[in-house]
């Protein structure tokens, strides 16, 4: 009962937080705009993304997230006039579309936190387009080995107080092997923000031909 309180009334408020603090909103700024054509958004959480997207590059933004306390506040979410927004319920692992639907899949601060990052990914894959591009932005597994032992160490205490978030998942090396080609990679810690929680990888991808 504590924990079912506690992930529906305060874990909420507490991903919004998080989630939208500066240094997670200027990555944001970085890869939402890139975003074209019909978008899917994986793990839409609050709408966070909405406010970045550009209405006249983008035709419709469809969110799924499995939170109904969150798809909730998505709805309310800023977004520019003009912007086509549906947000359905729905697990990144299960993606309720055909296949080769979309032209771009957004990807931001989502993969710490689904069950299987690898069915997630192969799902993003399958409902791309050809040609299409997945949009990312995670924070992950550090290349610093003494990062790492703290993000092992800490990750079982971290899991149930920030939603299932891990901190020792890998972002590029996951994106690559779920048949991904990735063309454009930056990397680096995040400013004003422990070294455990920050390191980032953000890029753009292509899915390999079948």
């Amino acid at each position: 009962m504590i924990g079912s309180f506690y992930e529906r009334h305060i874990l909420p408020h507490v991903i919004g937080c998080a989630c939208g603090s500066r240094p997670i909103r200027r990555q944001r700024a970085k890869i939402v705009p890139q975003a074209t054509g019909r978008v899917l958004e994986l793990g839409i959480g609050g709408g966070l993304n909405l406010a970045f997207y550009d209405p006249a590059k983008v035709e419709s933004v469809t969110g799924v997230d499995p939170s109904a306390e969150l798809r909730k506040v998505a709805l309310g979410a800023p977004r520019p006039d003009g912007l086509n927004v549906t947000i359905l319920s729905g697990e990144a692992e299960s993606l309720p579309f055909d296949d080769a639907t979309f032209d771009t899949i957004t990807c931001t601060f989502t993969l710490c936190s689904v069950r299987s990052p690898q069915a997630a990914l192969g799902e993003a894959r399958r409902v791309l387009k050809p040609g299409g591009t997945l949009l990312f932005s995670e924070h992950g597994l550090s290349p610093d080995v003494r990062t790492q032992r703290w993000q092992m160490r800490l990750e079982p205490l971290w899991l149930p107080l920030a939603g299932g978030c891990h901190l020792t998942r890998p972002v590029s090396a996951s994106i690559e092997a779920a048949g991904f080609v990735i063309d454009h990679l930056e990397t680096m810690y995040l400013p004003k923000t422990p070294s455990v929680l920050g390191w980032c990888e953000w890029g753009a991808a292509q899915p390999t031909r079948r």
